[in-house]
């Protein structure tokens, strides 16, 4: 079925010198199609144009569905995604006898096409835009296994340079110390980099405007660029940053083994440095090594010092002196059973700090794929000294109060395993609140109850466990009742308030802001 507004477009990209392969693709026709129709165009041009007087082409027979071609056009307006098979059923209803595939092929005729959204290529200035994205990947390894991997990618948009790196995942902390890495490897950060709608990015949406992450704008802030999350699903905006995934996947990944997550990153590394980063670039016809010493200078420079990466948690003491962090348990001094621990996690270490922010033990930081595993340093151990031992459960009964003081005291008198059952009762501090625990052991002195299951038994009945969220904001609330007694804040009087410049038509001159604050001022 010829279609001349088609054939018009054809000859007339044809003509300004287009692929044909890219003028297929672009409106959506086979490449035989564009063929013929120019090699018809030439043939017509050398031979001249038809005499009227010479017979005409044979007209169609006709098809079974003509008759019902305007209920089909009827059906498609009322249901513009209304199936073939579906409109065949109809047509069926109607005493139609045809098969499915002529009417597939009406239907794919008459149904509306809907107009492809052209996708405009632009370039940026040196220094202005970078992008970043995440690609998943599914990695055989030969030691390890098969293992779901993610591939962080920061792209230079005018220099084309990248850097890519392996992560086990894509949280907040990997993120940062991602671009962190990034901006070190491409010796500076441009000033605005483009995003998808993750989480990590992007908190949520008020109508069509993003709010962003507030953890991220202050690390995106620490480096002075800004942060611009792109419109959703509009895939092609990243375009610079999503076309080198496939790169990747042809040149890097196949053909090759690697041994481990190590021994992977270690060769895409190399692969960055051998090919990628010295390849003629199919867009800017030049080496992206060579266009990123161009645009080195218009980098924004790294601060003096980076980004503090390093994730920090709370945690509690469990009855056998340790805390959990991704279903592995680290040891920290016995002595703080049950006592709510802040922990700071860099990439290979584990730091357990007390309330003095003294480091009270340090931890090889296991694998994400290693779970159930246990880190214990010897030195966490309880005293073998009985005295010593004894002495710091009265001091920390002692934190509890006198009751807490008699219940110990009583407890070390009845019992021979006394210091063991002491010590996991300052373990419920994990569970319970500390005036919840208080309650209870002066209600098991008082009625004469010296024992663990005892204290257990009234918790049980008149306590609520605590959430995880309860302890942060129990230490929370007392961090900031030190910080109003200590320092107080007293309320400013009004009249320090009188100088301040309300209206900018009131500032001076030389202090007038800028008309559009997104553009660096000289």
């Amino acid at each position: 079925m010829n279609d001349p507004a088609i054939e018009h477009e054809v000859i007339r990209r044809w003509q300004e010198q287009m692929p044909m392969r890219r003028i297929a693709m672009e409106l959506r026709i086979s490449r035989y199609r564009v063929k013929r129709i120019i090699m018809d165009h030439q043939a017509g041009r050398a031979q001249g144009t038809p005499h009227p007087d010479l017979p005409m082409p044979p007209e169609s027979r006709g098809s079974i569905l003509d008759q019902h071609i305007p209920f089909i056009q009827d059906l498609l307006t009322r249901w513009p995604s209304m199936t073939a098979l579906r409109i065949h059923e109809e047509l069926c209803g109607r005493g139609f006898t045809g098969k499915y595939t002529i009417v597939k092929d009406l239907v794919r005729r008459l149904r509306p096409q809907r107009p492809r959204q052209p996708v405009l290529r632009f370039e940026t200035g040196r220094g202005l835009q970078a992008q970043m994205d995440y690609a998943t990947y599914k990695i055989e390894f030969t030691e390890e296994g098969r293992r779901r991997l993610n591939l962080f990618s920061y792209i230079l948009g005018y220099s084309r340079r990248q850097y890519l790196h392996f992560t086990e995942s894509q949280d907040f902390e990997t993120t940062i110390r991602e671009h962190d890495r990034a901006f070190t490897h491409l010796g500076g950060v441009a000033a605005t980099c483009l995003y998808d709608n993750t989480k990590v990015v992007v908190a949520r949406y008020d109508g069509d405007e993003p709010i962003y992450n507030t953890r991220f704008l202050a690390f995106a802030t620490h480096y002075g660029y800004k942060v611009w999350a792109c419109r959703r699903r509009r895939p092609a905006t990243k375009g610079k940053v999503e076309r080198p995934f496939r790169f990747v996947e042809t040149s890097f990944l196949n053909g090759r083994n690697f041994r481990n997550f190590e021994h992977l990153n270690e060769c895409l590394a190399r692969w960055l440095a051998e090919v990628a980063d010295v390849r003629v670039h199919r867009e800017t016809k030049r080496r992206p090594i060579d266009l990123h010493a161009e645009e080195l200078p218009y980098l924004i420079p790294l601060p003096d010092k980076p980004y503090d990466t390093a994730e920090v948690v709370y945690r509690t003491v469990n009855a056998e002196g340790m805390v959990a962090y991704r279903q592995n348990f680290y040891s920290v001094p016995w002595r703080y059973l049950g006592q709510v621990l802040p922990l700071r996690i860099t990439e290979e270490e584990l730091i357990v700090y007390g309330s003095d922010l003294e480091v009270l033990a340090r931890h090889r930081l296991l694998p994400r794929s290693v779970t159930g595993q246990r880190n214990e340093l010897l030195q966490h151990r309880p005293q073998e000294d009985s005295k010593q031992r004894e002495a710091l459960l009265r001091e920390r009964f002692a934190e509890l109060g006198p009751a807490a003081s008699r219940f110990l005291e009583a407890l070390l008198k009845t019992h021979r395993q006394g210091k063991d059952q002491a010590q996991r009762v300052l373990a419920l501090l994990e569970t319970y609140r500390k005036q919840d625990l208080t309650a209870a052991l002066e209600r098991a002195a008082r009625f004469g109850a010296f024992s663990l299951r005892s204290v257990e038994r009234i918790l049980a009945a008149q306590a609520q466990p605590k959430t995880p969220l309860d302890s942060l904001g129990d230490q929370q609330q007392q961090h900031l009742r030190e910080i109003i007694e200590d320092r107080p804040v007293p309320p400013r009087p009004t009249a320090d308030y009188e100088q301040l410049y309300l209206y900018p038509q009131e500032l001076p001159d030389d202090e007038q802001p800028p008309e559009n604050p997104d553009q660096p001022q000289p």
